[in-house]
């Protein structure tokens, strides 16, 4: 029978460049470095087009990794998948999240029973500039998720409950570009172009799973917002031109000691979802071990928007009308701050964004714990 093992392991980080952590848990063979299969990072820039912290964190790692997984530091990424979420508003902590997995043939004697934590990776191709937040996109990045599906061992949708999946924005000369050969972007606007690229990659995780149907077009891009996904976080960046897919779930094919589950959030205060989170992994408010149980909490993992009517129950928010400071760090500050509280960390990682990813003004809320 084939049997995964997945490991999860968070490590604080001093800055951007700062993989000492994580070497550290190399050399004392914490970490298999051939088995590391995605690292997902939370850098203290400003979340937006001009964030180079998310580059630069992705460069310090593949130059770390290089040699203990024999590849020039320039296709690393060829073998792990990186995500770096920038913006660590408030009481948000810059760390790192290593996964980590290896096949084996085992008969399951070791007591393990049910579901566990598995991860899958997969890819799209390069989009043309004109293609991002459009229906190319969508589609692309629902073949990429079905194929992360499959890699991870998990054929049930309902055992899927994270897909993080880092996407491209335009640049001036990625428009012009386009511009060039007779073709026009869906917005001339680089930030614009970040909740396009987000919300098109997060119908195509909707799509994907069925949560939507397959007949999504253009214009319901960043337009019908009853169209979403409960599970999808996507986050956009400078660094690339294609999808990256990771799929976190829970399949019978595992054998690892972890488990995870979510919840989605309705607003920015939804304290219920977080808790909701954390009970489907057995634990409670504030508990980051539960000696009782033998459970630990390893990580959350949200979505943070600012809710796009101005209004949350009722009252109105200035999130979207501050000159002075972004409405995504409004939004990351404000859920970091509820999600931390809950989870008795501020090293959760909290992604700012959540076109199609929840309902409006709320978005996915994930929790890993060791069981």
């Amino acid at each position: 029978m084939r049997t995964l093992t997945v490991d999860v392991i968070r490590i604080p980080t001093t800055g951007p460049g700062d993989v000492s952590g994580l070497l550290d848990f190399v050399r004392t063979g914490k970490i298999e470095p051939m088995s590391i299969l995605a690292i997902l990072g939370k850098t203290e820039g400003n979340g937006g087009v001009n964030d180079f912290t998310r580059e630069y964190a992705v460069a310090a790692l593949c130059g770390a990794l290089a040699p203990y997984v024999d590849l020039p530091p320039d296709r690393v990424e060829e073998q792990i998948a990186f995500v770096m979420s920038g913006g660590t508003e408030g009481v948000l902590s810059p760390h790192l999240t290593v996964f980590t997995r290896a096949e084996f043939v085992d008969d399951r004697s070791d007591g393990i029973s049910g579901k566990r934590l598995s991860i899958g990776i997969a890819s799209t191709r390069d989009f043309l500039p004109e293609e991002l937040g459009r229906r190319a996109q969508i589609d692309e990045t629902a073949r990429a998720v079905t194929l992360a599906m499959a890699d991870a061992g998990i054929a049930d949708p309902q055992d899927v409950h994270f897909v993080q999946i880092k996407c491209p924005l335009l640049t001036s000369e990625r428009i012009e570009a386009a511009s060039a050969r007779g073709q026009k972007t869906i917005t001339t606007s680089a930030y614009g172009s970040m909740g396009y690229s987000r919300g098109a990659s997060a119908l195509g995780v909707a799509a994907a799973l069925g949560e939507v149907g397959r007949d999504i077009r253009d214009e319901h891009v960043l337009r019908n917002f009853d169209l979403f996904s409960a599970v999808a976080s996507t986050s956009a960046g400078i660094e690339l031109m294609h999808n990256v897919v990771i799929v976190l779930g829970n399949s019978a094919s595992s054998a690892s000691p972890f488990t995870i589950g979510h919840a989605v959030m309705r607003d920015a205060i939804d304290s219920a979802a977080v808790i909701e989170a954390l009970k489907s992994v057995g634990l409670g408010v504030g508990d980051s071990s539960r000696p009782a149980t033998g459970r630990q909490l390893v990580n959350i993992f949200a979505k943070a928007e600012a809710s796009p009517s101005g209004v949350v129950r009722g009252f109105r928010h200035t999130m979207l009308d501050d000159s002075d400071v972004g409405a995504t760090r409004h939004a990351r500050a404000a859920v970091g701050g509820l999600i931390g509280g809950l989870a008795g960390s501020g090293a959760v990682y909290v992604s700012g964004g959540a076109e199609h990813q929840g309902p409006p003004g709320g978005g996915p809320v994930a929790a890993i714990a060791r069981v």
